[in-house]
């Protein structure tokens, strides 16, 4: 019996890290879509919205095959932080989540349409930043690039500079809450369950 594929819907670099450490063999293929991105909208409806159009772009494409969408934003005082468009925008994101404790919001959609398979879920972990001045942002936009990222930052890059604590998921605030993720894995069989 031929193993069954397995694509990850996200041209996501870290998502793809992720997923590989579960040792799991998947191919990669973008969406093309448009991404919902109001930062008015409840952030757990947008992430579960995103992660759905992606797999179900794929999915219509591949139907034979299990398709895993994500999507990951960051949450503070009613609106989502995406991904900032510049250096201006990703200066301001981090002045605004200084010495506060946000959200990390990730929906995950897995999709197969040759027997109907959907699942959607989603993780939150908090994440509390350090007091953090200009010269310190400055610094953190030196050694990290962020316009790819929710928020303006990454947790698993220089967080010494910014990060004072966390709760829940690290890989959720990463971008792939990987313990769900095996879950899900391991319940449709691509996985075999470590018992």
């Amino acid at each position: 019996m031929t193993q069954p594929r397995l694509i990850l819907a996200s041209a996501s670099p870290r998502r793809r890290e992720l997923l590989a450490e579960l040792g799991v063999s998947f191919d990669v293929i973008t969406a093309q879509v448009t991404e919902h991105e109001d930062p008015t909208t409840d952030p757990r409806v947008m992430v579960a919205h995103n992660a759905a159009l992606k797999a179900d772009w794929v999915a219509a494409r591949h139907p034979e095959a299990f398709v895993l969408g994500a999507d990951t934003t960051v949450f503070i005082d009613g609106h989502a932080l995406n991904k900032p468009q510049d250096g201006a925008e990703a200066r301001a994101m981090l002045r605004r989540l200084s010495g506060r404790t946000h959200t990390v919001f990730t929906g995950i959609a897995l999709r197969r349409l040759a027997d109907g398979l959907r699942i959607d879920t989603g993780e939150a972990s908090e994440v509390t930043f350090k007091n953090i001045d200009e010269a310190t942002i400055e610094a953190y936009l030196a050694k990290v690039h962020t316009l790819d990222k929710a928020g303006g930052y990454a947790i698993q890059e220089q967080p010494e500079l910014i990060i004072a604590s966390r709760t829940g998921s690290l890989t959720n605030i990463v971008g792939l809450p990987v313990e769900t993720v095996k879950q899900i894995l391991t319940q449709c069989g691509l996985l075999k369950s470590s018992a």
